[in-house]
């Protein structure tokens, strides 16, 4: 993959992880605290913490073509590199303080990467699918 390529991926995760975020959040202050309101210092958090999330994407990135193997590896270590980190950028911010913040926490960063990672695979399969009906019709006029 391109640099340029994996740079429009990452924007795109970011956009992803934001929009996430906002909306579990949304949905769960709605839930558990009606009348608590967004502030512009939140959004600001969240847009630092959406792209530490997208920016970690690095670990996945390889200008060469690598084996599913290896691929699996790279997202198992991102995916604890990212929890490490957002964890770590948490208890800075003072968002985690307790040990049960910081389950809850980790749960709510592996939601959004199983989001991420479904929402890249659906993206994938269906290029996947362009390229293979190319293909097809490439093959047809020989």
């Amino acid at each position: 993959m391109r640099l340029s390529e994996f740079v429009k991926s990452m924007i795109k995760d970011f956009l992803i992880i934001f929009a996430s975020i906002i909306i579990i959040i949304t949905f769960l202050r709605q839930i558990f605290y009606p009348d608590l309101a967004f502030d512009l210092k939140s959004i600001y958090i969240l847009m630092v913490f959406s792209l530490v999330g997208a920016l970690t994407g690095f670990i996945l990135y390889s200008p060469n073509d690598i084996s599913e193997k290896n691929m699996r590896v790279r997202i198992i270590i991102h995916f604890f590199a990212l929890e490490i980190i957002l964890i770590s950028l948490g208890s800075v911010v003072g968002i985690v303080t307790t040990a049960l913040s910081v389950i809850i926490f980790a749960l709510e960063i592996a939601v959004i990467y199983v989001i991420v990672r479904l929402l890249s695979w659906q993206n994938d399969k269906k290029e996947a699918h362009q390229i293979n009906e190319k293909l097809k019709e490439f093959n047809k006029d020989i």
